[in-house]
Formats: structure tokens, C-alpha cells, sequence
């Protein structure tokens, strides 16, 4: 028996990797890192059980997002810490939209 993965469930794990980018783009570097995680937690976990929605045929497995849910986060602190974060690319996505600190007094 081989085990097939469909086109959607690729696609989420793609999505995975850069779920970290987006929560930097929508986040600043003193944002909390707690406030962080949970939201690519959230980000995740909408990523998961829309995947399994998308190959639901007649019966909808919860099991199986809440699966796709751990995989999803878990490759998304790994893409973090392993290739965003020591690429500058984590750091990069939180300057986008940073306004310029102004001296005051000046």
C-alpha cells in the first residue's frame, strides 16, 4: 500500500512555510512573542482544517485537521527558526510598514 498525499494537502504544507512571513508582516519586533505564536497558531489552524475541508467528500474528518492543524504549526516554527529567522527574512517582514522613529526635540 503507498500512501498518496492530494495536490491541497502539498499546498498547505506550502502554505506552512510561509505563514511565519505573513504573521511578520502583520506584526511589529515589540510585539510579544506569546501574541506572535498564538497567532500563527490561529493561522495554522485555519490553514489545517481548510485543507481538510477541501477533500471532504461526503464526511469531514475532524481527526484528520486537527492532524493537519499540529503538522501545519509544527513546519511553521520550524520554517521560522530554521530558515526565516537566521535568513533575515523574519526581520525583514516586520520592518515592512515601520515608520521611521523621529528624534524628538530636535
Amino acid at each position: 500500500m503507498q500512501p498518496t498525499l492530494d495536490a491541497a494537502y502539498w499546498l498547505g504544507l506550502a502554505i506552512s512555510v510561509v505563514l511565519p512571513v505573513l504573521v511578520g508582516l502583520v506584526t511589529t519586533r515589540v510585539t510579544h512573542p506569546g501574541t506572535k505564536a498564538v497567532l500563527l497558531l490561529a493561522l495554522t489552524a485555519v490553514n489545517g482544517f481548510l485543507v481538510e475541508l477541501s477533500q471532504a467528500d461526503d464526511t469531514y474528518r475532524v481527526g484528520s485537521a486537527l492532524v493537519l492543524w499540529g503538522v501545519s504549526f509544527g513546519t511553521g516554527v520550524l520554517a521560522h527558526f530554521g530558515l526565516w529567522k537566521p535568513t533575515g527574512v523574519a526581520g525583514k517582514a516586520q520592518d515592512v510598514g515601520a515608520k521611521p522613529r523621529t528624534v524628538q526635540g530636535v
